[in-house]
């Protein structure tokens, strides 16, 4: 399979875009040629003022089982350093649209540190969602220590860090893992409704609001209210503030244009 088929992007007609891993014959595992297809397919729509919300998604069994241990078996520190792979986690988080992870079957390591560098995860009721790379002598990389502990805090992260074992989808839901819990069988469709929804708000609010979020977290209460309150201020200056403060008072439907 060429890279190009690793990652498949579809384009809507509703503004979302959906990235979708296509390596089912491995569980879609993340190899190196994934994980840079991922990134690639990202980028690719970072500036693509048409793209208002993206999902992220697998297939019915597996949203991503994890890294390709074939890959990494006989490397070193050295190779793992200049791989550089924490990149294509960055262009996913990066992204500036707000982001999907829509999971189904099993996110296991690298899998569920893919979904945890997204803004929203919908998860199956059975999904299977874990952190195991204690079991095979090596820890996270890319996130499962860090926003594992920042979504379900420190005991439950150590829990899953040090076990090793899975959680099924209704548990993470539970734990505030996932946004959303639902049957296997709609998570697709519920992920692309709630992804459409969103594809209609205002794209500069959401963008603003997801900046303050993801960057707010990890800074200090003062110095995240003060970046709160300039996006505040800086979404005055829009033509959808007026649009849809406009349509509040008129009773009517916005039409927001991204401006």
């Amino acid at each position: 399979m060429s890279e190009s088929d690793l990652v498949l992007t579809e384009i809507r007609d509703d503004g979302v875009a959906v990235v979708r891993f296509n390596r089912p014959e491995a569980l879609n595992a993340l190899n190196m040629a994934t994980r840079k297809a991922m990134a690639d397919a990202f980028t690719a729509l970072h500036d693509n003022r048409d793209v208002r919300c993206i999902v992220l998604t697998g297939d019915d069994k597996a949203f991503a089982a994890g890294a390709d241990l074939k890959e990494f078996v006989d490397e070193g520190p050295v190779e793992i350093i200049q791989r550089r792979s924490e990149r294509y986690w960055h262009a996913v988080a990066t992204t500036p649209q707000p982001v999907i992870a829509a999971v189904r079957g099993y996110a296991m390591g690298g899998g569920l540190e893919v979904a945890m560098a997204c803004d929203l995860i919908v998860v199956g009721e059975t999904a299977q969602l874990g952190q195991p790379e204690i079991r095979v002598g090596i820890m996270p990389g890319a996130g499962g220590t860090q926003r594992l502990t920042r979504a379900v805090g420190k005991f439950m992260s150590m829990k899953l860090n040090l076990t090793g074992k899975p959680i099924s989808g209704t548990e993470a839901h539970a734990l505030g893992l996932a946004s959303d819990c639902v049957p296997d069988d709609e998570v697709l469709d519920f992920a692309l409704k709630q992804a459409a929804s969103i594809a209609r708000m205002p794209a500069l609010a959401a963008q603003a609001i997801k900046e303050a979020v993801v960057h707010g977290e990890s800074a200090s209460l003062e110095t995240a209210l003060l970046l709160e309150r300039k996006a505040f201020q800086v979404l005055f200056s829009t033509e959808d503030k007026k649009e849809g403060m406009t349509a509040f008072i008129e009773k009517r439907k916005p039409t927001f244009q991204g401006r």
